[in-house]
């Protein structure tokens, strides 16, 4: 069996993380690693999706609802404009293989797309 992602791990409390808001099905904590003065994940709280891609498929509801989380985060923690992003697959960035979704937002001229 594979271990727990570091989101879920996060969830459970094993790794320290403040989540700034939280539904039934998905959660939203800061990037460690900033690529912009906004920079957010919202990760649903089942691991049993990888990507965005099998997220469209397999739950279309959950997918809208992060979409939803993510428009409030950036209307609480910018000016209600955000870039929303799905790294999908090692050559694209993807690094947690639970999907989540990077919400940007301020200075975003000056952002970078990897992570």
């Amino acid at each position: 069996m594979s271990e727990p992602s570091i989101f879920t791990r996060i969830l459970d409390g094993e790794i320290p993380s403040e989540i700034i808001a939280e539904t039934e099905n998905a959660f939203a904590i800061r990037d460690i690693a900033p690529k912009a003065p906004v920079h957010l994940l919202v990760i649903p709280k089942s691991e049993q999706y990888r990507n965005v891609v099998e997220l469209a498929a397999g739950d279309p509801d959950l997918l809208a609802e992060l979409v939803g989380l993510a428009n409030s985060l950036a209307a609480e923690h910018a000016d209600g404009d955000f870039r929303l992003i799905f790294n999908t697959g090692p050559n694209a960035g993807q690094t947690v293989f639970h999907v989540h979704a990077h919400v940007l937002a301020g200075g975003l001229q000056e952002a970078s797309l990897g992570a």
